[in-house]
């Protein structure tokens, strides 16, 4: 192990997990990172529509970031906030539509202002309209 890395393993409390700059992870390598047996991944997948890795040409299923990002979480809720695993799937959909159903960063405006950036609009392009034919 370099010297930078074991500076960065100190910096970083034990319970905390360094995900690895890598598009894909073995069922294995999650299971090592996350501190949990394979079989319990694998389990997981059945019970949490979130969970879905991919499987290579092998059958070998590969996690994204993504993915182990979604297994600590549920790591979380299930063994310290003490979810049941419905619970923590309920709490996943909820998170998840709320993340989804964000609101848009347009300011809001009343009607007559869209009316009146409306007009604007109309006549821009009439003058863009006019000067294209002239």
């Amino acid at each position: 192990m370099s010297a930078r890395a074991k500076a960065t393993a100190k910096a970083i409390r034990p319970d905390e997990v360094v995900i690895p700059e890598k598009l894909y992870f073995r069922i294995g390598e999650v299971a090592e990172l996350c501190r949990l047996p394979a079989y319990v991944l694998r389990f997981w997948e059945s019970e949490f529509a979130q969970l879905k890795p991919t499987k290579g040409s092998t059958g070998q299923r590969m996690y994204r970031r993504k993915d182990v990002e979604t297994v600590l979480l549920i790591k979380r809720l299930l063994y310290d906030e003490g979810f049941t695993i419905a619970g923590a799937r309920q709490h996943l959909k909820e998170h998840k539509s709320a993340k989804d159903q964000s609101v848009l960063p347009f300011p809001a405006r009343s009607a007559g202002e869209l009316k009146q950036i409306r007009q604007g609009l109309r006549e821009i392009l009439t003058i863009l309209s006019s000067k294209r034919s002239g």
